[in-house]
């Protein structure tokens, strides 16, 4: 397959440069349509409990969502504001969506005691369409916003999410306008000329806008969340980059052998290209255990990041192959010449010598290998202290403390919690009590701890509406216990229970229900790729236990600063007692998948020379030394579009972008150059081992490239017996 890929690029580069073309002015311009499709709902899960009773709850009533405006002043009763708010909310009322606008001074609870905020709160019609609503919501938002008498913010309800949404989209463009450039300047150091350090950028935007139109496609059959944009970009910046290098770099290598830039390419396809093929098959394995999840927001994330490395992978492989074919000839080759791992790698010539190409990279992998045992234990001690606070993990939806202060939501929830008595902001936990249950199930409902206020409403049907109001936040634990209480107290009786804490309790359910059977998947898939890949069954099994490590130091970091408020203000952030639902599946699927990406990039040149020598050690040294550049230059590249999404102040992404950029980093350091030599000495033949049966399996039908001949050519090696 690579070689038949490998044969089209450099016989008919132009034709495959046009197909891409015409996939970016598709993805360009259908493509982006997605961005109308989007939901910025992430905590429901279809079927579940609370989603059915707020469905039902929906039908029973004939008021559909509200939100809320605040007015704030030195006195919100001087006849300069109450005009203004009194003509907002006659004209608000005269809206044909809009179902009821209390009058907020007449109304008990509205105006704040000490005389200084008054809340407006709007309810709209049940059963209006998405559309009506919008508009509905928007021109109502708009009036009440023309109120200038004093401050005013206007939030909550389907304004809520759409604001979370906008500012996630914001926060976005402005790291793309920051990290593209930067990635850049970066590529034009590594590679020292524009024309090599472009073809990454062009295989990036080919493969996010392949992306978009994929996404396009699917948002036809399922929801797309917004935050799968987010995923696109950062993951289509971030695996175009990283491949693309790689290409690159080895071109310049086979450069090096022969002058033929037809056969640098063949060669670069048949061995890069199988890396780059295993990794974006890891990557892309890694990322469908989001699609076992029912949730929509957890599904279209694993859709999205699914969609972009396979497409990165394919413009890998064929695109940026073709534009080599044809521009390639004037790329310089690179100084990088195979040796033996028992050559010393320091300056022989003269004070003014330059050093062997890798040597920096060989000299740690031979610190590691003359101390494995050291080396293995600091870096597990290090790492398993980093992944300390992980157990503590907690996750939550969210309220408007996720937004930074000068967002229209965030002013709003610190208006009201300023001027309010606690709880006025708590979104009440809806307890459903059908006509046929126990007469007595109520007063148990009402006595159980945690209640803060309780109403009653008599619903249509005879159905009765509990609305509690907890002690706390909208779902924090005081609000989730009493969500389990409830259901563990009806037990047969017709009754069920939704608002945002049942929301959050049911999707913690969904996960904890689904995540085994999603890790089993993956990491199956993933041991079965691995295999394939080198032939061993132990390097699977040291190649996932170093990476749980990595990603559970990471994990472990963002929690101590953002859920623990350790340092969070230094990134623009606040400890909020626990991690958006958002955070943690997002960053242990990516990290996990791009972790497996740097190990396959070793692996692959460690694997070369084993086949090539059969001596472990030397596969060990000469893989690091071969391959430690690209690791290198891979991970600042992505730490640099990770931490581009580190510039806004919206929490989740700033939680997604620290936990990946730290998950990077500490796998191409700590791990791929400490840990993973130190291991593979440890292991020494024994890393190469499989059964008989097993071996002669993989020669027979695993994807295999000979290595490269002399003059650029391949030739065929059968690899040693461990």
């Amino acid at each position: 397959m690579l070689a038949a890929l490998a044969r089209t690029a450099t016989q008919r580069p132009r034709t495959v440069v046009l197909v891409w073309l015409l996939l970016l002015v598709l993805g360009l311009g259908f493509g982006t349509r997605v961005f109308g499709d989007l939901t910025s709902s992430v905590e429901d899960v279809p079927g579940s409990e609370a989603v059915v009773a707020a469905e039902r709850l929906a039908e029973l009533t004939p008021e559909g969502d509200d939100f809320n405006a605040v007015v704030s002043g030195p006195s919100v009763d001087s006849p300069q504001i109450r005009a203004q708010v009194d003509a907002a909310v006659s004209d608000v009322r005269k809206q044909p969506g809009v179902a009821q606008v209390p009058d907020p001074y007449t109304t008990r609870g509205l105006v704040a005691q000490d005389g200084k905020a008054l809340l407006i709160p709007v309810t709209l019609k049940g059963g209006l369409d998405d559309d009506t609503e919008e508009e509905t919501v928007s021109d109502a938002a708009d009036r009440l916003r023309e109120i200038t008498a004093g401050d005013v913010a206007v939030s909550g309800g389907p304004l809520l999410g759409e604001q979370m949404g906008g500012r996630a989209q914001e926060d976005v463009a402005q790291a793309e306008l920051i990290t593209l450039p930067a990635v850049l300047i970066v590529l034009l150091l590594i590679f020292g000329g524009l024309r090599a350090a472009g073809l990454p950028l062009l295989v990036t935007v080919s493969g996010v806008a392949g992306a978009f139109l994929t996404l396009y496609g699917f948002s036809q059959f399922t929801e797309i969340s917004v935050y799968a944009v987010q995923i696109v970009t950062m993951l289509g910046l971030g695996l175009a980059v990283d491949y693309a290098l790689l290409m690159v770099i080895r071109f310049r290598e086979e450069r090096g052998r022969t002058h033929d830039v037809a056969g640098a390419v063949h060669a670069t396809v048949a061995r890069a290209g199988r890396t780059v093929l295993f990794s974006g098959l890891t990557v892309a394995i890694s990322l469908s255990g989001l699609v076992w999840f029912p949730s929509p927001f957890l599904r279209s994330m694993g859709l999205a990041a699914g969609a972009v490395v396979v497409v990165d992978m394919l413009a890998a492989l064929t695109l940026l192959p073709a534009l080599l074919a044809l521009f390639g000839g004037k790329i310089a080759p690179s100084g990088m010449k195979s040796r033996t791992w028992k050559e010393p790698w320091r300056r022989t010539s003269g004070a003014g010598a330059a050093p062997e190409p890798g040597a920096f990279f060989a000299r740690l992998a031979l610190f590691s290998a003359r101390r494995p045992v050291a080396v293995t234990a600091t870096v597990v001690a290090v790492l398993t202290l980093l992944a300390l606070p992980a157990f503590g993990l907690r996750i939550n939806i969210g309220d408007a403390r996720q937004l930074p202060h000068d967002t229209e939501a965030r002013q709003l929830y610190e208006a009201v919690r300023e001027h309010y008595p606690a709880g006025a902001d708590t979104d009440p936990v809806q307890v459903l009590i059908g006509a046929g249950a126990d007469p007595d199930c109520e007063d148990r409902i009402r006595a159980l701890p945690g209640i803060r206020a309780a109403e009653r409403e008599r619903l249509s049907d005879g159905t009765v509406l509990l609305e509690l109001t907890p002690a706390g936040s909208v779902d924090g634990p005081t609000a989730t216990r009493l969500v389990e209480q409830v259901r563990d107290l009806r037990g047969d009786e017709p009754i069920q229970v939704t608002g945002n804490a049942a929301s959050l309790v049911d999707f913690r359910s969904m996960l904890a229900e689904r995540a085994p059977w999603a890790v089993l998947t993956v990491v199956a898939a993933l041991f079965g790729l691995l295999f394939a890949f080198t032939g061993s069954l132990l390097l699977p099994l040291r190649t996932l236990a170093t990476t749980l490590l990595s990603l559970g130091a990471a994990l472990g970091v963002v929690v101590w600063v953002f859920q623990d408020g350790h340092l969070a203000g230094l990134l623009g952030g606040e400890g909020l007692g626990a991690l958006s639902l958002t955070a943690p599946p997002l960053i242990i699927a990516i990290a996990f998948g791009l972790a497996m990406d740097y190990e396959l990039f070793i692996l692959s040149r460690m694997r070369e020379t084993w086949l090539e020598t059969g001596d472990h050690r030397a596969a060990t040294v000469e893989g690091l030394r071969r391959s430690g550049r690209v690791v290198s230059c891979a991970a600042l590249l992505l730490a640099i579009v990770f931490g581009g999404f580190m510039t806004g102040g919206f929490s989740p992404i700033l939680q997604i972008g620290l936990g990946l950029t730290l998950a990077v980093l500490i796998d191409a350091t700590l791990v791929r150059m400490f840990l993973v030599p130190a291991t593979m000495t440890l292991l020494g033949r024994r890393a190469w081992w499989a059964p008989r049966r097993l071996r002669t399996f993989h020669r027979r039908y695993g994807l295999r490239e000979a290595p490269p001949s002399p003059d650029g050519g391949l030739v065929r090696q059968a690899p040693p017996s461990p």
